[in-house]
């Protein structure tokens, strides 16, 4: 993995889940379900914990939900997934607390964002009732400002002030100040009323790259605090793929950020688990973590003209996907695993020699056989109409035999 100076913060420890520079950088996501959907929201949660996420966080906006927590909590516990649910609170946060405490320790964290909480107002109030629940349910706290939600009286306050100075500042950069403010004095709010220094997490999201990358490079040079890093609304399949990579690929390569989500917005009835994969994805790609075998595959050119490389290359993903779950029980550092699925002799044999396990197969008018290599060696010769059926065999039998067999875990979020 790469070797990355991660910038020194505490850890906190958020159910069973560390997080803080002395951890790898954390996965997490969010459900779409309505959560007073208690069935439903089970089946959404254990989905994005098997696809690997370590820190699921829902929406508690109503007693409704509020009262499901605990019920969806003991669900998951009695199918043996153990990922830590965080609530996300709005508004209401301090009355939900108060009413139902079983929800406040069946928490394993909360998310409060101070702009939508009393701080900054007349009073603060509703934030401090939170703060000291989360005190005395010993809770963890990630303070999130947005700025689709900013702290309005803070942010006018800082323009007006903006605005006297001989030399005023662009209203972006105010902005960005405006929100490591409102992180830096909500977390010193939140120590004042007895939350330990670490037990805070903060975030300063927001839907632009360069203002991401600007507002987390300076939050992270004003305090030690953990930080969650995403775009706030990332977007949708490769704009949301690409904009929430842009984003934090200079930010992580920085040692910059502890836990990432991708906020990618699914297709109508799309796999939520999506954002899971390109959270891991971009870890992965920056040689950070490793969650999965990887795939090289080429983009096909005039050499290439049938399509029978490409089938090949999304059958064996796909098989990758259906495997890992198991296979990650079984077989330590298996998501180390490197194959190469290629289409022509141009760039095939050298591209299968630097995988552990790569497959050439035969571009256009070349004769008609796959050369596969094991750890850099020819190892066989593929012909005819089982190609993938005997691949995928070669493949079971490598993981079977250089990975070991280990003794099956209960399923988590790790």
């Amino acid at each position: 993995m790469a070797d990355i100076q991660r910038r020194k913060t505490p850890t906190v420890l958020i159910g069973q889940v560390r997080v803080g520079w002395e951890v790898p950088v954390v996965v997490q996501s969010m459900t779409n379900t309505d959560t007073a959907d208690v069935p439903g929201t089970i089946e959404q949660v254990a989905a994005l914990a098997l696809a690997g996420s370590e820190l699921v966080r829902v929406t508690v906006n109503n007693e409704d939900a509020a009262a499901a927590v605990p019920f969806i909590v003991e669900g998951l516990e009695k199918r043996g997934i153990r990922v830590p649910v965080i609530g996300d609170f709005h508004y209401n946060g301090h009355l939900l607390l108060k009413k139902f405490p079983a929800t406040a320790r069946a928490l394993a964290k909360y998310r409060i964002n101070p702009g939508n909480v009393s701080i900054g107002r007349k009073d603060d109030d509703n934030f401090r009732t939170m703060i000291e629940c989360a005190v005395e349910k010993h809770k963890p706290v990630r303070i999130g400002v947005n700025w689709g939600s900013l702290d309005q009286a803070l942010l006018t306050r800082m323009m007006d002030e903006n605005s006297k100075r001989r030399d005023p500042q662009p209203a972006r950069e105010v902005m960005i100040e405006a929100m490591i403010a409102s992180a830096l004095n909500s977390a010193a709010a939140a120590e004042r009323y007895g939350l330990g220094h670490d037990m805070i997490i903060l975030s300063a999201k927001v839907s632009g790259v360069r203002d991401l990358i600007d507002v987390y490079s300076r939050l992270a040079e004003r305090c030690d605090y953990p930080l969650h890093l995403g775009l706030t609304e990332a977007g949708m399949g490769a704009k949301g793929v690409i904009a929430s990579t842009a984003g934090l690929a200079p930010l992580l390569l920085a040692g910059i950020g502890d836990t990432i989500r991708v906020s990618l917005t699914p297709k109508p009835g799309g796999d939520r688990t999506e954002e899971v994969l390109a959270a891991q994805q971009i870890l992965q790609s920056l040689s950070i973590r490793s969650f999965m075998p990887q795939v090289t595959s080429c983009p096909g050119c005039g050499r290439t003209t049938s399509t029978y490389f490409q089938e090949l290359a999304e059958q064996i993903q796909s098989y990758l996907r259906t495997q890992m779950p198991q296979w990650r029980k079984k077989y330590a550092g298996v998501e180390e695993l490197k194959l190469a699925v290629m289409g022509c002799v141009v760039n095939g044999p050298g591209e299968s020699k630097h995988a552990n396990l790569g497959i050439s197969l035969p571009g256009t008018f070349e004769e008609p056989k796959a050369p596969v290599y094991v750890d850099g060696k020819l190892y066989t010769t593929l012909r005819g109409d089982t190609i993938v059926a005997e691949f995928k065999q070669i493949l079971d039998n490598y993981v079977e035999s250089h990975y070991g067999e280990r003794v099956p875990e209960a399923v988590h979020s790790a």
